[in-house]
């Protein structure tokens, strides 16, 4: 029984000691840190059964507490919740237990599976700053459900078809005169996304050209030649011509090199990719069987589609008047193969934009209509977008932030910073270049997974690599000046163990209570699909832990007993920020 379930039934034990019931479920929570207390009852709902005011019922309650357990040294009410000091000893007892345990905080193997499915990248352009909260986002939840006892399998969706990859390609064929990532010096995708671009750049132009010339712009749109070519292109890649078919496996193979790389840089891996090309086939047949089975309809072109206005929603295509498949379609068929694929895995997250909330309301309930039970256990992890003080990034007109030289421009500014607080004196230049790769890309990661995923966000370089405020590199120095002190007291005589500590200075206390509500947070952060809730726990511990440092004194401290404890108070909150940022994809460094 942890301190919290532990205190619960003692509270509960009071208000049947005192009022001759049972209330059931008590509401606690953290204490406001303006007012003195680690643990605060809520006690307005508890007047029903005390017939006292919260005031007064607050009061009994506290007393009782100090009358008849070890637990509670004293208490102060504040309206009608109950603050409650702990005894020093239930702290010092809260921090053997810590120490004692093996892995502290982590939920041994419960057996069941999950599946997270991030990135999902177009093979038509690079991966930009939108990709990265979303990679490190997914990678971070699939890394806390593992924390959290689950079996995670990573996965990502490649969208490797479609008119947008058809347009790079038509680009290519009409302006590249044959050139390839090694004769250009650039990385696949950025080659293949130059492209892109150049056909926006010329689909524009003959567009403006035909609207001149007296067409419509709707028309204009569908006849200009270049997107001509490009629909041309699709429809043969559909029926398979053979020298469409290589180029895009040619176009594609360059893309997924460059992916490749960027994915390295970012500390993110897969267990398993899926393939558009390969699921839209499936999601085809499963939707012809739900016309058989009356689930879907014809019209009269031929295009099949889903009525779900009684669902409170609208009527979706699934399949076009000429059979080629939709987004909806080809996502039906990467749903069914994933639970093929993986049968055990009891829940599916899809982490995507919240631009495409209503495409995963319409899909988890036409894989319901179906008849598939699974469909209850998908979950879209919405996101905000990113946005940055230079205004909304757009691909087509490559006003995107590369995410490879936003990476790149996050540690040449750590170096540079790093440079001028002289903290690279002693390292060679192999470990100085790793602390700023860790620097620069753990200031990046947990800047954009501070933010609660839901909220947009806006996203400042600058002052995400600042080493003071509520960013990562604060985190890392704390880190690195508490295995500084570590390292200093392995070379003394200072003994070990806590068993004659019975008095905790209120800094000591307010530092355990910290440590000990890790893994609430980490049950927390799961539940919510949060990784801010770690980002956020993690600073507010490094905050009060330099607290605890300019306050306490540790080597002038001249009992061993004391010493000892700050020592091993000061490593375990070394761990668990290691293991905390750990989660969020963050490396702490031992020296900075």
């Amino acid at each position: 029984m942890n301190l919290n379930q532990l205190l619960k039934s003692k509270i509960e034990e009071a208000i049947s000691s005192l009022f001759n019931t049972s209330a059931g479920n008590s509401q606690l929570q953290p204490t406001n840190p303006e007012f003195e207390g680690s643990h605060t009852l809520v006690c307005f709902p508890l007047t029903k059964v005390s017939k006292k005011k919260p005031e007064e019922t607050a009061a009994l309650i506290g007393q009782w507490l100090v009358d008849n357990t070890d637990l509670v040294d004293r208490y102060n009410v504040v309206k009608g919740f109950l603050n409650l000091v702990l005894d020093d000893k239930v702290w010092v007892k809260v921090f053997q237990d810590i120490l004692n345990e093996e892995d502290y905080g982590v939920v041994p193997a419960t057996g069941e599976e999950i599946m997270v499915e991030y990135s999902s990248p177009n093979t038509n352009k690079p991966l930009h700053l939108g990709h990265l909260r979303n990679n490190f986002l997914g990678w971070s939840v699939a890394s806390i459900y593992e924390a959290n006892g689950y079996k995670v399998h990573r996965v990502q969706i490649i969208n490797d078809r479609g008119i947008h990859i058809c347009k790079s390609m038509a680009a290519w064929k009409l302006f590249g005169n044959g050139e390839t990532p090694e004769s250009s010096g650039l990385k696949g995708d950025k080659l293949v996304g130059k492209y892109y671009v150049e056909f926006d750049k010329a689909c524009k132009k003959e567009v403006a050209d035909l609207i001149a010339q007296g067409m419509d712009k709707e028309q204009a749109e569908k006849n200009a030649p270049i997107m001509k070519q490009a629909v041309d292109m699709l429809q043969k890649w559909e029926q398979k011509d053979a020298d469409t078919i290589s180029l895009w496996k040619t176009m594609n193979g360059w893309v997924y090199d460059g992916f490749d790389v960027t994915y390295k840089q970012m500390g993110v891996h897969f267990d398993k990719l899926y393939f558009e090309s390969e699921t839209y086939l499936l999601g085809k047949e499963e939707v012809l069987k739900g016309v058989e089975e009356g689930v879907f309809y014809k019209k009269a072109d031929g295009s099949v589609w889903v009525d779900l206005t009684e669902d409170g929603l609208d009527e979706k295509v699934l399949l076009r008047s000429d059979g080629t498949s939709v987004y909806m379609t080809q996502d039906i068929g990467t749903a069914m193969l994933r639970f093929r694929d993986f049968p055990n895995i009891s829940r599916q997250v899809y982490t995507v934009g919240n631009e495409q909330e209503y495409h995963f309301k319409v899909l988890f309930l036409i894989l319901a209509k179906l008849g598939y039970a699974w469909a209850k256990e998908c979950y879209h992890l919405s996101y905000g977008m990113v946005d940055l003080p230079s205004g909304k990034m757009k691909s087509r007109e490559g006003t995107v932030v590369d995410a490879d030289d936003l990476m790149a421009e996050m540690i040449g500014e750590a170096e540079k910073q790093t440079r001028e607080l002289g903290k690279i004196d002693e390292m060679d230049q192999d470990e100085a270049s790793a602390l700023f790769e860790m620097i620069g890309i753990g200031a990046l990661k947990f800047y954009l997974l501070k933010v609660d995923p839901k909220k947009r966000m806006m996203f400042n370089p600058n002052e995400s690599i600042q080493l003071q405020g509520h960013t990562g590199p604060f985190i890392q120095y704390t880190h690195a000046r508490i295995r500084s002190i570590v390292r200093k007291a392995a070379t003394m005589d200072i003994g070990s163990g806590l068993a004659n500590i019975d008095s905790l200075l209120p800094n000591e206390q307010k530092l355990i209570s910290f440590l000990s509500i890790y893994p609430d947070r980490l049950q927390d952060a799961a539940r919510d699909y949060s990784p801010s809730i770690i980002a956020n726990y993690a600073y507010d511990l490094a905050k009060e832990y330099n607290q605890f440092y300019q306050a306490i004194p540790i080597f002038s401290e001249s009992d061993k007993q004391k010493l000892s404890l700050r020592v091993a108070l000061s490593e375990k909150v070394g761990e668990v920020l290691r293991k905390a940022m750990g989660l969020l994809g963050v490396v702490v460094p031992e020296r900075m």
